[in-house]
């Protein structure tokens, strides 16, 4: 993982509230339509989403990542680097 919260992003997608396969489809969806080099931060309380599709699918098509679990508000900030 990439220490990308740092960077300034170029979109947000809020899945808060949507449920697997939905966080994913969603985030490829937005990604097709991003620049190469673009970043999008991707706000969502699933579990499985965050913490594995979401990062699988970053790892097989070689985008860079980083994933921030925001405890006191229940949720994850995944940010993932369009290449």
């Amino acid at each position: 993982m990439a220490d990308l919260r740092s960077e300034t992003t170029s979109d947000t997608l809020d899945v808060i509230g949507r449920v697997c396969p939905y966080p994913l489809v969603l985030a490829k969806k937005k990604l097709e339509s991003m620049e190469s080099g673009s970043l999008l931060k991707i706000l969502c309380d699933s579990a499985s989403s965050a913490e594995d599709s979401i990062p699988r699918f970053c790892e097989r098509m070689g985008f860079q990542y980083d994933i921030a679990k925001i405890e006191d508000k229940g949720y994850w900030e995944v940010f993932v680097k369009k290449s």
